[in-house]
């Protein structure tokens, strides 16, 4: 029902602001095609065959009204899906769904803002309200209520210091990030530093009550040490404390940044560090920019052995990935990009994210093309890199010479924006 009432609320918000020179009303339509090869001894090709192919349509209102201080956001999505990955989330053996995320889901959040309008064969429809807050912005102070997105950290492709929502580390659309239910502030001091905080109120999966130990209660300092820029955060994520520095440093022609992040849990202390460069250059009258990153995951795997069973023995780690804060069951992780400037509309960026300690990884080629001043084209090719029973080559599944492994892969989306 409530859901009801906010979809009602946008609509009319959307209606009475479509003359008023302070709102701002727009949003975008995309579809995209993914098709996903799975290789002999996969046991998703037992369960589906060869290879999946998946149509996708995501329509985004976006509605941004602003009156003196005060400002409201709301963005309402509709997403379709039809194909035979559906038929492959409900079909995975129990304990390797974890690997697979779903579709936007509110049962852990404060308001129940989505809504499943069809869930049956091969295609999922759903609405859902992704962005809808109040604000008020005075000189020197920010205030905002409401379900919201929240960018924290150094990290370009890894970010232990984003506890809300971060993105998959092989995402290829990073337009949007999903928003969370949460109270912001973030103050201004004399010095050009400033202070952000945050409350993210989270219901229990089982009782759905709101718990304060499933919430997430955040501080961060964000300042100045000569030449350097520094975060320190303070949190309680999901009733453990987290602490964590962060740094960023031009170097010569390159910036170099850094987090380290330590979770006190109730079964031990976890490290995560993450360390990246880059620079930009001109090559043959072609703009680039290159990345390489170093990510830590003291949650991973020591023992390297990624099937059910060996997981089972690290709740810290599976939470993780179950609750989506974390994509990674290894614990060295090499990233690198380069994105070629092709020409003003087109860019092509090859990526490869690599666990060191396999070795696998994963190779994507990523093109992105503005096909007119409202159109764009995005595609990847995406290709794992490694030996059976290593994470990207293919974890063992507990059956006889089956894999959780999947093969070459590729994503199309044209987008109009209006």
């Amino acid at each position: 029902m409530l859901h009801k009432v906010f979809l009602a609320l946008f609509f009319l918000s959307a209606a009475a602001a479509a003359d008023d020179n302070a709102a701002q009303f727009g949003g975008h339509t995309k579809f995209a095609l993914t098709s996903q090869a799975y290789p002999d001894q996969s046991v998703f090709r037992d369960l589906v065959g060869s290879n999946t192919l998946d149509v996708s349509g995501d329509l985004r209102l976006n509605l941004e009204h602003s009156m003196r201080r005060w400002s409201f956001d709301a963005a309402y999505q509709v997403l379709v899906l039809n194909g035979d990955s559906i038929e492959l989330g409900r079909a995975l053996p129990g304990g390797t769904d974890i690997f697979f995320p779903g579709l936007p889901d509110d049962s852990r959040r404060l308001f129940d803002l989505t809504k499943v309008m069809r869930d049956s064969d091969k295609t999922i429809v759903l609405h859902r309200l992704d962005r809808l807050t109040l604000g008020y912005t005075s000189e020197k102070s920010v205030v905002r209520v409401g379900r919201q997105a929240l960018s924290w950290g150094n990290g370009l492709f890894y970010a232990p210091m984003d506890l809300v929502n971060p993105f998959d580390p092989a995402a290829v659309d990073t337009e949007y990030k999903g928003g969370d239910d949460m109270l912001y502030l973030q103050y201004l001091l004399d010095s050009g530093d400033d202070v952000q905080g945050a409350y993210v109120a989270r219901r229990d999966l089982v009782s759905g009550d709101l718990k304060t130990n499933e919430a997430t209660a955040a501080v961060k300092y964000h300042g100045f040490f000569g030449e350097v820029e520094f975060d320190l955060l303070l949190a309680q994520n999901y009733g453990d404390t987290v602490v964590g520095l962060g740094v960023s440093k031009s170097l010569g022609g390159a910036i170099l940044r850094g987090d380290v992040v330590v979770t006190d849990a109730d079964a031990d202390t976890f490290v995560q560090l993450v360390t990246n460069l880059t620079y930009s250059w001109n090559w043959f009258d072609r703009n680039m920019s290159g990345a390489v990153e170093y990510f830590f995951n003291g949650f991973g795997q020591r023992s390297g052995r990624y099937d059910s069973g060996s997981l089972a023995n690290n709740p810290d780690l599976v939470n993780r990935i179950t609750r989506g804060e974390l994509f990674s069951v290894g614990r060295q992780y090499l990233a690198a990009s380069v994105m070629i400037e092709m020409t003003p509309l087109w860019g092509l960026t090859p990526t490869v994210l690599a666990n060191v300690s396999d070795p696998s990884g994963l190779f994507q080629l990523v093109t992105n093309y503005s096909v007119s001043d409202n159109m764009a084209f995005l595609a990847s090719i995406n290709v794992p890199i490694g030996p059976k029973g290593s994470e990207f080559g293919g974890i063992e599944s507990g059956l006889p010479d089956r894999f959780l492994s999947g093969g070459a892969g590729l994503f199309a989306q044209i987008a109009w924006y209006f």
